[in-house]
């Protein structure tokens, strides 16, 4: 059995303070392990890493088209956004338009990530609401699935229709029987899968096939490549490393877990940091993506994620490297 591997380390002048293992697998659309490190077998919860992948079934359902969504809402479908004004107006449209309310999600309430957005709210007195989630995208999309099929309101549980057509997509495009399932913080099911697995599912992402599934995560994947700045948010590390490597996917996932989607390569990337250290999986994401050369080494976005660490006075104290031998 195959264990995890030291991937990123962080260094405090010339001594090693702190290590972190894990696994990394880049796919070929068939399936082909073009590189690994730790175990390819290794089962994990994506989180929402595969946000793509759960919203599959708005397109191939004809949902999105019946609805008339924008490649800007299908980007928001995939997100996890951090609340800004350009995140919860587009939701609160969105959700105007299906006829429902902030009370349709079943997602909790969430505090919004944005400075501006939490700083507004705490000025003018108000709490924060469904719709300032992280995933209040991707449950629009559940919404719409939802109303599309003609399904109840609690599109959340496991056994809902909605939840259902996620299983078989998500199985369907990672090739494997899931062994099972963990409640997210957003109350929806995730789907285990091998890390082979969901690199493989981000490779077939990747391509450019005329089937009804492939069509769609092709959509999907260009709607999230054309609006960086909705599936994450200004200073967030999905959005800066789209920006920076312009044709390339990417989401993250809490505990460490990464993916990308490279078209030009026709290859798809999973990353998972055994502690959970998100610091260690951004850093690793974006050694994959420069060894592949889609990513420069010296791009800010890069450097930010890998390379020098300073401290509040801005003097270097450190550097973060990733161990890719």
């Amino acid at each position: 059995m195959l264990h995890s591997v030291p991937l990123a380390q962080i260094w405090r002048g010339d001594f090693l303070e702190s290590s972190h293992r894990g696994h990394a697998v880049v796919s070929t659309f068939e399936g082909e392990i073009v590189d690994a490190w730790g175990n390819p077998e290794h089962v994990i919860l994506p989180r929402s890493s595969c946000k793509i992948l759960q919203a599959l079934p708005l397109v191939t359902s004809g949902a999105a088209d019946a609805f008339g969504l924008t490649s800007r809402q299908l980007a928001l479908s995939c997100a996890s956004h951090q609340g800004a004004k350009i995140h919860s107006n587009l939701v609160l449209s969105w959700l105007k338009d299906l006829g429902k309310t902030d009370d349709d999600f079943r997602c909790g309430t969430q505090w919004p990530r944005d400075i501006a957005a939490s700083n507004d709210l705490v000025k003018t007195d108000q709490t924060a609401c469904r719709y300032h989630n992280n995933c209040s995208g991707k449950h629009c999309g559940f919404l719409t699935l939802s109303k599309h099929l003609g399904a109840g309101p609690d599109y959340h549980l496991v056994d809902h229709p909605v939840q259902q057509a996620v299983r078989t997509a998500f199985e369907d495009i990672t090739g494997e029987t899931s062994p099972g399932y963990g409640i997210d913080g957003c109350s929806a099911p995730n789907w285990a899968c091998t890390m082979a697995g969901l690199a493989r599912a981000m490779a077939r992402c990747a391509g450019e096939e005329s089937d009804t599934m492939g069509s769609a995560a092709a959509r999907l994947r260009d709607a999230m490549m054309a609006h960086p700045e909705l599936v994450a948010g200004e200073t967030r590390a999905c959005t800066e490393l789209m920006r920076a490597a312009p044709g390339v996917a990417l989401k993250t996932g809490a505990e460490a877990v990464f993916i990308a989607i490279i078209p030009s390569l026709k290859l798809g990337i999973s990353v998972k940091i055994e502690d959970g250290g998100t610091r260690a999986s951004e850093a690793v994401i974006a050694a994959l993506l420069i060894r592949l050369g889609v990513l420069d080494a010296a791009h800010p976005a890069s450097l930010k994620r890998l390379g020098p660490i300073h401290n509040w006075d801005g003097l270097q104290t450190g550097r973060i490297s990733v161990d890719l031998n």
